[in-house]
């Protein structure tokens, strides 16, 4: 790892990280790996491996946890609130800007072809990322049939992701114990204060407490900073394994929105950079919207709520880096916990593949067709609804990817311009 790197020098790459992070945790991770391991070189691919691996094993977004990890270990403090703070701002303001328009407009003008364009180009850097991925950390058979394991075991048979990645880890616990460990980094831990995880539980938590003092449990201000609480500590799975309990909560219990809002709330997100768990940031805005009281305008109540609800998901996430980090470093050199990270790094694979492999499903094919059969339960695309576009453009996405010279940015850009030009030629 580069030791005298300057937190200016890093903020453009924390910049382009977050406006390239579409397409979910399988292409968030795919940038990071690309910008900060491979083409900056800033952390080797081992401690790279071993952030990831342990941000796995967290609840909420790991994507925003990595990169709050890796902005941890370079700057310490100041350089995990950087990069965690940058990986949420653009999505949760375009986020904030989209709830606008939706309850101002009734519509979000759509840019449809723009947003194929970029998802697209976001499936390519997933391919390209779980190639280089694959080959740099799946060494030897062992680890191959643990990855192939690990995705079928979510694909096929939609077992629970922290049960595959604890498996993943007892597994290798028993595969790898006699490889011993090798760290191919010698670099400092940064100093953790200790009253810095103390700090960030306050931060946390003292909305939620004054809220409930102030306004009283029943508020829809306090219900919602306890609901979203309540998500980041649980959230184990990924987002979509969250969001069935938000939007039963929101949609049948408490009539924040309706469920086809919710379903409008979740496409939006899907176009947005960022965690796909930003959807909870609509329900924030539609709820306080909705309730505003007799103080506040309906559109900065909804505001206010949306800049609540994001901050009582994400804040929980620093939490857990400052709480942790400094003592999963120093079980680096451990080789019973270098053993069973070793699995889940392989497992890690085979979760991203299926996040690939979802969203390729969904990107290029207009149907599938459930498949429940021997305990297996999944969707199969349906060959003959593939979305010529969106297979066209993939692949010219997957030629400059991996033939050109232009890199991410200019691809991405490029894409999204091919596909805004269709869009307005009337062809997508």
């Amino acid at each position: 790892m580069q030791t005298d790197l300057s937190l200016r020098q890093t903020l453009p790459v924390w910049w382009k990280v977050a406006f390239l992070s579409f397409g979910g945790p399988a292409a968030q991770i795919a940038v990071m790996q690309r910008l900060i391991a491979e083409e900056k070189g800033w952390i080797g691919q081992d401690r790279f491996n071993h952030a990831l691996n342990f941000c796995m094993l967290l609840p909420g977004p790991e994507a925003q946890q990595l990169a709050t990890y890796l902005g941890w270990l370079m700057h310490g403090v100041r350089g995990a609130l950087i990069a965690g703070i940058i990986f949420i701002l653009p999505g949760a303001a375009v986020m904030l800007g989209l709830s606008l328009l939706y309850v101002t407009i009734g519509q979000v003008g759509a840019v449809e072809g723009l947003l194929l364009g970029l998802k697209c180009a976001v499936l390519a850097i997933v391919a390209q990322a779980l190639l280089r991925m694959s080959g740099k950390v799946v060494q030897g058979l062992a680890a191959g049939l643990l990855a192939g394991a690990s995705f079928a075991a979510m694909f096929f048979f939609s077992l629970p992701f922290p049960l595959v990645i604890l498996a993943a880890g007892l597994i290798g616990i028993w595969l790898f114990r006699q490889a011993g460990t090798t760290i191919t980094e010698s670099v400092d831990t940064p100093v953790m204060g200790k009253s810095v995880w103390r700090w960030t539980l306050l931060a946390w938590l003292g909305p939620l407490v004054v809220l409930a003092l102030v306004l009283g449990p029943r508020s829809v201000w306090t219900e919602l900073a306890t609901l979203f609480s309540l998500l980041a500590t649980l959230s184990f799975g990924g987002a979509y394994a969250a969001l069935a309990w938000v939007a039963q909560f929101a949609v049948e219990s408490r009539d924040w929105l309706m469920a086809g809002e919710m379903l409008d709330g979740l496409g939006l997100a899907e176009t947005t950079p960022g965690p796909l768990i930003l959807v909870t940031q609509f329900v924030g805005f539609l709820a306080a919207w909705r309730d505003p009281g007799t103080l506040l305008d309906p559109l900065l109540a909804g505001s206010l709520g949306a800049m609540l609800t994001t901050w009582m998901v994400f804040a929980p996430s620093f939490l857990w880096i400052f709480l942790f980090a400094p003592h999963v470093e120093r079980l680096r050199g451990n080789a019973r916990i270098s053993a069973a990270l070793r699995g889940i790094t392989a497992a890690v694979v085979g979760v991203i593949a299926n996040l690939a492999a979802w969203f390729a499903i969904n990107l290029l094919f207009a149907e599938t067709r459930p498949v429940d059969y021997l305990g297996m339960d999944f969707d199969l695309p349906v060959a003959t609804s593939v979305d010529p576009w969106a297979l066209a453009l993939t692949s010219l996405a997957a030629v400059l990817l991996f033939l050109t010279r232009l890199g991410l940015v200019g691809t991405v850009l490029g894409m999204a311009l091919i596909g805004l030009a269709l869009n307005l030629a009337g062809v997508v």
